[in-house]
């Protein structure tokens, strides 16, 4: 059998297989209450018959003004708890498991009319000026972090993944690129990384499910001011002291630039495998890994322990069946019988 499509525990899971379909925001929250909607159990509930070994659902914002566009999930109340928990249960009863990425999308946040960044340093021009946090605000987020994870445990979701990447809040308190505070908050690598240390902590004091992070390991910044790889790997080392139970390796979003790397299929893994090397929890790659060969070839040497696969699922549905024939893997068995059809 495949390493692919095995059986594997990953992140504090037991899986499938090593196939997780990542965060991808829909905005298909369209009556603006950050409640999923038909189309969202349509949507998870297909990649689940599918046979994906995880899903982690979209970013899911701690607060209103946290989200990155108002047609967005979100867990601030026991209203949307409750619709998220039937989510859940309609996840479960297809075997598969889910988790949710909590997010504040910060000084990207497109409709916040008074966003908030670490400095008050704007994204660029498309985005309302942002204000720089005070202290209070800065714990009050952080405690909306720890009450949503809560809601999340009891919605019945079994991971959460902390959006620390692609350049919204947390990230931006991670990157001098965003982050000149002189306070607690900013200036060392130690104090930029405070905020989401007390995010860890708050939600593992708080829930007893496994925590992801996912960050942005490169900014694609030619002037040399971004976090070298060395700093993510450090930065690494704190997440895997605190319990962090899998790393999530991506790239870019900091600052308004494009990929200073060629973009091809799996470009970004190596990422991945330089963190991999520093820790010793697990780590898992993202970035055009759309093909089965490909993911399987990652996985066979070692560069990363689980795949995200997001275009490729959004294209395909059945992309895990084309997976188990394309790799000869004829043990994989789709979760309805009804479906092994289609493997003939």
């Amino acid at each position: 059998m495949s390493k692919l499509l095995s059986p594997a525990i990953i992140g504090g899971l037991t899986l499938f297989n090593r196939v997780i379909m990542p965060p991808m925001c829909m905005y298909e929250a369209k009556n603006e209450d950050g409640k999923p909607t038909p189309f969202h159990f349509a949507h998870y509930g297909m990649r689940a018959i599918s046979k994906v070994g995880l899903i982690i659902q979209e970013a899911t914002a701690v607060e209103p003004d946290g989200r990155i566009t108002k047609h967005d999930l979100g867990l601030w109340n026991n209203e949307q708890m409750e619709v998220m928990k039937q989510l859940v249960n309609s996840i479960h009863y297809l075997g598969t498991k889910i988790g949710v990425q909590l997010a504040h999308a910060g000084r990207k946040a497109s409709d916040a009319q008074h966003p908030l960044s670490p400095s008050g340093i704007p994204y660029s021009d498309a985005y309302n000026n942002p204000v720089e946090m005070t202290t209070d605000q800065i714990r009050a987020t952080i405690k909306n972090f720890v009450e949503a994870a809560k809601r999340a445990a009891n919605a019945g979701y079994d991971m959460i993944e902390i959006h620390a990447a692609h350049g919204y809040l947390s990230h931006q308190f991670l990157s001098p690129l965003a982050n000149q505070r002189t306070d607690q908050y900013g200036g060392s690598l130690e104090n930029r990384y405070r905020i989401l240390r007390e995010i860890i902590d708050g939600i593992k004091n708080a829930v007893d499910l496994p925590i992801w992070v996912r960050i942005s390991a490169d900014a694609y910044d030619t002037t040399g001011q971004q976090n070298s790889m060395a700093d993510w790997q450090q930065m690494a080392h704190f997440m895997e002291s605190q319990g962090v139970k899998a790393i999530d390796v991506s790239t870019g979003g900091i600052i308004d630039s494009k990929p200073t790397i060629p973009v091809h299929a799996g470009y970004q893994t190596p990422y991945a495998t330089k963190i991999k090397e520093a820790v010793s929890i697990d780590v898992t790659a993202v970035g055009l890994i759309t093909d089965a060969g490909l993911a399987e070839y990652i996985l066979q040497t070692n560069q990363a322990d689980a795949v995200m696969v997001g275009r490729a699922l959004l294209r395909n549905t059945n992309w895990l069946n084309d997976a188990a024939n394309s790799l000869h893997d004829y043990d994989f068995e789709p979760f309805n019988p009804s479906y092994q059809r289609g493997q003939q």
